[in-house]
């Protein structure tokens, strides 16, 4: 099982390092990495080429953390899962995120890993899901009050573990022994995307952050 799991991480990594943003926009003879923010994400790709090839990146950076997760998830025994076997479950998860934050393809240089993490806490059934749909909702509802797509992300972040708190302490079936690695990567993971945000946190602070969903005059 630990040979699975350890070819279940590369392979994890080579995903989430493909960089759907820059491949999206070289197929339309753009640059990413000069236009915009110089990011690889869906926002950027949203400058480059609208929202519909947006749309697009997101969910295919969404899917680099899903997949690995789901197929890494029927190799754990889920009745009841041990903190071994979990950390292994996370670090296929973690792999992903990784090889978008630095992914081999780009020179280590990636984007900020926001929707392949939120791709790996959809995967990570039970435990993740609910917690990723409750931070999901608060993002959406952020870009919608502020339309600050760095603000949701944060909010969100900031959210997932804190959802994660209370459902362990609200669910009886869920024990911490078990569960306690879970509960340092729902910490890490948010902790390591709100620092690839620190520019636009200063953006923020300065009032110059870009906004979305702009209406027209």
């Amino acid at each position: 099982m630990y040979t699975t799991f350890a070819l279940a991480i590369i392979a994890a990594y080579l995903l989430g390092s493909v960089p759907f943003g820059v491949i999206i926009a070289r197929a339309h003879g753009k640059n990413l990495r000069s236009i915009g923010s110089g990011n690889i994400g869906a926002t950027n790709v949203s400058r480059a080429l609208g929202r519909r090839w947006a749309y697009l990146c997101f969910l295919l950076d969404v899917l680099k953390g899903l997949v690995p997760m789901l197929v890494a998830g029927t190799l754990i025994e889920m009745s009841d899962p041990t903190p071994g076997l979990l950390s292994l479950w996370l670090a296929v998860g973690c792999a992903a995120i990784l090889g978008h934050i630095f992914p081999i393809y780009l020179k280590f240089k990636g984007g900020k890993g926001v929707a392949t993490s939120l791709g790996v806490a959809l995967g990570l059934w039970p435990y993740y899901t609910i917690c990723a749909t409750v931070a999901f909702a608060i993002w959406a509802a952020t870009v919608l009050l502020w339309r600050y797509i760095s603000l949701a992300s944060i909010a969100a972040s900031v959210a997932f573990p804190v959802a994660l708190i209370l459902a362990i302490v609200l669910t009886p079936a869920w024990n911490f022994a078990n569960l306690w690695p879970l509960l340092a990567a729902s910490i890490a993971i948010p902790v390591m995307v709100i620092v690839r945000h620190r520019e636009n946190i200063k953006r923020l602070i300065a009032g110059t952050e870009s906004k979305v969903l702009k209406t027209k005059s």
